[in-house]
């Protein structure tokens, strides 16, 4: 009721202001940076500025802009990712982690990063920020309704001072309860930017900061999935299922100094130019996994979920990691040829505990390893016609072995068609937790020395106006994962015992995916599938085969035009397979062969709406749990979210 009222409360005032008489955008100057699209109140004298000249730009300088339509890929992004989350499976709650339906959808790094990867879903990276360019002030207010108690924000601002110069700010707010016992999440994601070029361009600037905090209840999932799946109204209150862990909680924290620039060593913009180009990059993170309570009593005994360990109780593991890497660098232009860009970049890290373990038996686990990586490398970019490609190789100089290889191609054909092609081998350093971690828990301590992983992929898409097609083959050699090696004792007992693992053979991963939309009048068909096929020796990287999305909706105008309207219902699905299981004390998925997910349904009746520059969200996700059987997981003992109704919107304002 309050989602209804509040949605009433919104959409008729802004009825009733937007029938003021408006200005058509094609009609618009684009030579001025000072005027609000919005500002209908002008002097017949004064120039506004149209939409382009509201720009999103990344760090490999691809430009986009202010998008305030309502089509159903921004729906699809109305999410605490606010990214498409096709082949993500979410946890019940929002802002915890992320099962992997399809592979490879993160970017690789040959470099060693501190690991914890489950809880890094929600943590924006350096090659993630974007930066702005704005005629005028640009305001942008995100809101999504949570599970049970909190909030979901995202607050942004950008401005330029001048026609060189634009600043932003942001935080991202996030404050879930969740349906069951110990499942809080509380996020918090600060973001200020600036760029800033000189007039003719001699001088480039892209600079951030960032500090990032999530914080998760960790439950370690429900201890008696048959109480869940039995229909028993009594357990349709959620929290009446017990659950493995009641006051434990990790937290993710990082802090990032980031710029980018170069400088044309020429005073003036010719046919040949030289740049002096250097990028800096501090950061630090800290993971922390809490848990005050060891032993948990279930069915009337002592469970200890994580095995033997050193405290009997206020166990408080803490990981610290640095980061500092410069990169310096000429890099030539020609007109003609395209742009070649040469560099050296030093690369420094540390991981680090408070203590050396020593054991009875000789075995020591250090404090920290300190590792510190040089790397030579060239990259070119060429753009000519219809063809665009950038081409970039690294590798080591020193003792640590690592290289990249990355070239993309694409084939513009004409406005409708596009070709993008691309390589990738990668060899690369292990995550830090894979060759060290200290805990409380005995059984949650090791170094190792693992190889490097190595990983090449070749992939293709193809974007038209009637299909958009991407083919995908992989082969993993040397691949690292977190396997359950709990003994029959063990899983008697109910003792989860996790530890890292290489993989000697080679793996072999190809998939095809595919996206189609069918309009027939107003109504519309929107189809995303993806096949996958793995070939291993071993159950190591596992997916469904077959994932798929399809939509079905109704768009159309009412009230004069003044709101654009679309509803329908979303159709998930994916077949059974053996889904990875989540360890939070090491905060990391790992392979597990017990127990089958999928092969279930997931429907979501949706509204959507459009005023001005307004888009509305209201979804009633997962409907059909009401009705069908309670089989449906995230991860073993890790169940999906169930039926829930939810309110979003996003607001955008140009002042």
């Amino acid at each position: 009721m309050r989602i209804l009222f509040f949605l009433y409360l919104l959409v008729v005032p802004t009825l009733l202001f937007s029938q003021e008489k408006k200005t058509s955008n094609n009609s618009l100057d684009m030579n001025t940076k000072y005027n609000s699209i919005t500002d209908t109140v002008k002097k017949k004298t004064s120039k506004i500025a149209t939409i382009d000249q509201y720009q999103i730009i990344t760090l490999e300088h691809d430009t986009t802009y202010v998008d305030t339509s309502l089509t159903l890929k921004s729906a699809y992004k109305q999410n605490h990712l606010r990214k498409d989350l096709f082949g993500l499976l979410p946890f019940s709650n929002i802002g915890q982690v992320y099962n992997t339906l399809q592979y490879n959808l993160t970017d690789v790094s040959p470099y060693p990063e501190i690991g914890f990867t489950g809880k890094h879903f929600g943590y924006l990276e350096a090659n993630q920020i974007q930066y702005y360019s704005a005629a005028t002030p640009l305001t942008e207010l995100f809101f999504n309704t949570t599970i049970n108690k909190g909030q979901n924000v995202d607050s942004f601002i950008t401005l330029n001072t001048s026609k060189n110069l634009n600043f932003s700010i942001a935080y991202r707010g996030l404050r879930s309860e969740g349906n069951y016992i110990n499942q809080l999440v509380s996020a918090g994601n600060f973001r200020f930017t600036t760029s800033y070029a000189t007039t003719e361009k001699r001088y480039v600037l892209k600079a951030h900061f960032t500090s990032q905090d999530i914080s998760n209840g960790e439950n370690g999932g429900i201890t008696t999935p048959l109480n869940f799946e039995s229909g028993d109204k009594d357990f349709d209150n959620r929290q009446r299922l017990q659950v493995y862990l009641t006051d434990a909680k990790s937290m993710l924290k990082g802090r990032r100094v980031f710029f980018d620039h170069a400088f044309r060593v020429n005073p003036k913009d010719a046919n040949n130019n030289l740049y002096v180009t250097h990028q800096f990059n501090y950061e630090s993170k800290f993971y922390e996994y809490n848990q005050r309570t060891v032993t948990t009593t279930i069915d009337g005994l002592p469970v200890q979920r994580f095995g033997e360990s050193y405290l009997t109780s206020g166990i408080n593991d803490q990981t610290r990691f640095e980061r500092l890497y410069n990169k310096g660098g000429l890099a030539y232009e020609n007109s003609l040829l395209g742009k070649f860009n040469f560099f050296i970049d030093d690369y420094r890290s540390n991981y680090k505990y408070e203590k050396v373990m020593i054991f009875d038996d000789g075995r020591a686990i250090p404090a920290n390893i300190y590792q510190q990586i040089n790397n030579f490398g060239g990259q070119y970019e060429y753009q000519k016609n219809k063809w665009n490609g950038r081409f970039l190789y690294s590798r080591s100089i020193g003792n640590e072995s690592l290289s990249d290889l990355d070239a993309k191609l694409r084939y513009t054909l004409n406005d409708d068609i596009k070709f993008d092609f691309r390589y990738r081998n990668v060899n690369k350093l292990a995550n830090n937790n894979y060759n060290l971690y200290q805990s409380s828990y005995v059984a949650y301590n090791w170094s190792n020395n693992f190889k490097n992983e190595k990983i090449n992929t070749l992939s293709a898409n193809v974007f038209t106006r009637w299909l958009n097609a991407e083919v995908q083959y992989s082969v993993l050699n040397d691949h690292l994962y977190f396997q359950d090696a709990s003994t029959e004792a063990d899983d008697l007992n109910r003792v989860q015992i996790i530890k890292p693992a290489q993989y000697e053979n080679a793996i072999n991963y190809w998939s095809v995916k595919a996206s189609r939309e069918f309009k027939f009048g107003r109504f519309a068909l929107d189809n995303t599938l993806l096949y996958q096929k793995v070939e291993q020796s071993n159950l190591i990287l596992n997916v469904p085969d077959f994932v798929t999305r399809n939509t079905i909706y109704y768009s159309g105008y009412f009230f004069k035009k003044a709101l654009f309207m679309q509803t329908g219902i979303t159709f998930n699905y994916f077949t059974e397979y053996y889904g990875n299981d989540y360890n939070p004390v090491i905060g990391e998925f790992f392979v597990q062969q017990e127990k089958k997910i999928g092969n279930y349904a997931n429907l979501d009746f949706f509204v959507n709406a459009r005023i001005r520059q307004t888009r509305i969200y209201l979804k009633a996700e997962h409907f059909n749990s009401s009705f069908f059987k309670d089989n449906y997981y995230s991860a073993p003992n890790n169940p999906y979210r169930d039926f829930t109704i939810s309110f979003g919107l996003v607001w955008n304002f140009f002042q």
